[in-house]
């Protein structure tokens, strides 16, 4: 039996650049950076004091109040995404097709912002004044559970949480459970809200985060030799996964279609990519081979880039690996330059950044790539976004534990 082609046919975003698709795009291309000192908590006395929050969500435009009182902010950004990708799809979930509609959204940390002030509460107050809601407020899986419950999605319903890779797992996944059959169409992506002290400090601790406090705009700077460590960011990214006959009888806007999913683990360290991105580089292989598609045929990747010393060198080397003398005329960039590390929620902004590229023929620039790196020699597409005929590209995520998840997409063609 032939696998079912998927195409995807809505977006929303909620990003440090802004709220909804089209004001990050924007703001994306002409390389602003939405890192700032952080304003969520007082970071004083914090090695890092700096993040790229998100600024203007207003969740009263898409959440009643008495919803806000039980929703962590993580829940609010995957409703707020999931209603704009609905919006821009104009699929409309009905009795008729409710069970052929499937949720499948992840987080890396989940409800921290709820744990943190729920626990404070418990010294404080006493356990009498912790809130039923609680539990259900902080789990991963109320993400796609509340989505489901919103706009009435009754089929496959799950939530993948894989660190920093969450995102494109969660995408891939859906891709396959259209292919497969067992639904017509998912919601699915990823979202993070962890800009809290807990947070912060625990990634200060690991020596994980950029402590260029007093330049919060250049401190995220991906394959750039003056690198110190990544920006925490927060948002997401949802997206609408159809079955393409399905989208082409409804006559649907089709943005890009989906052609590849790599999955592959680094069974390495515990926060270390493996040496030379050897991970890294099966997963970007296994992406290619899933449809056939030749290494040549990629014009694009939009790269995990965090700004961290060995993942910018080793993604490098495994992009090297696998494209060979290919490789030199990629187009790369790390749009974390601008929007910093989502965590959970990377993969599924990027996955977007990667489908605008395709369908608009621009590509976002890396910024503050000012000291080549001699280790990371490749086409980083350096602070100014560039055109360009994307024809396939491919956008890689990749986690603590060693997990690692690329997707690849491709411009529609009928």
């Amino acid at each position: 039996m032939a696998r079912r082609r998927v195409v995807v046919t809505g977006l929303g975003m909620v990003s440090p650049l802004g709220t909804g698709v089209e004001k990050t795009w924007q703001a994306l291309i002409q390389g602003k950076s939405g890192v700032a000192r952080i304003t969520k908590f007082d970071p004083t006395g914090f090695d890092t004091q700096i993040a790229a929050e998100v600024k203007d969500f207003m969740p009263e435009n898409f959440l009643d109040k008495k919803d806000l009182k039980r929703m962590d902010i993580f829940i609010q950004y995957a409703m707020a995404s999931a209603a704009m990708a609905l919006e821009d799809a104009q699929l409309k979930i009905t009795p008729a097709n409710a069970d052929r509609v499937g949720v499948v959204v992840g987080a890396g940390l989940g409800g921290l912002t709820t744990i943190e002030s729920f626990h404070k509460l418990l010294l404080e107050k006493g356990p009498s004044r912790i809130s039923p809601f609680f539990i259900p407020m902080l789990i991963v899986n109320e993400a796609p559970g509340q989505i489901s419950m919103r706009f009435g999605a009754k089929g496959p319903n799950t939530s993948v949480v894989t660190a920093c890779a969450t995102g494109n797992h969660n995408i891939g996944d859906a891709w396959r459970i259209i292919q497969r059959g067992d639904a017509d169409a998912v919601i699915a992506g990823g979202v993070e809200a962890t800009i809290t002290p807990l947070a912060v400090s625990g990634f200060n601790a690991m020596k994980a985060l950029s402590t260029r406090n007093h330049e919060p705009e250049k401190a995220s700077r991906p394959f750039d030799k003056e690198r110190d460590g990544f920006v925490m960011g927060e948002g997401g990214g949802i997206i609408i996964l159809e079955e393409l006959s399905q989208a082409l009888d409804r006559g649907a806007k089709i943005y890009a279609e989906i052609i590849g999913y790599g999955l592959t683990g680094d069974a390495y360290h515990i926060t270390a990519p493996s040496p030379n991105g050897e991970g890294a580089a099966r997963c970007m292989a296994m992406a290619l081979k899933d449809l056939g598609i030749a290494a040549d045929q990629v014009d694009y990747i939009n790269a995990h880039g965090t700004s961290t010393y060995y993942n910018d060198i080793y993604e490098t080397i495994a992009i090297k690996t696998v494209f060979k003398e290919h490789a030199k005329k990629l187009a790369i960039s790390s749009t974390k330059s601008m929007i910093g590390h989502l965590l959970g929620g990377a993969g599924g902004v990027e996955a977007i950044f990667t489908i605008l590229t395709i369908c608009h023929g621009i590509i976002p620039p890396t910024i503050n790539y000012e000291n080549p790196d001699p280790e990371c020699d490749l086409d980083y597409v350096p602070n100014v976004a560039r055109k360009g005929d994307v024809r396939v590209a491919l956008s890689n995520s990749f986690g603590f534990g060693g997990t690692n998840a690329v997707l690849a997409f491709q411009k529609f063609e009928p």
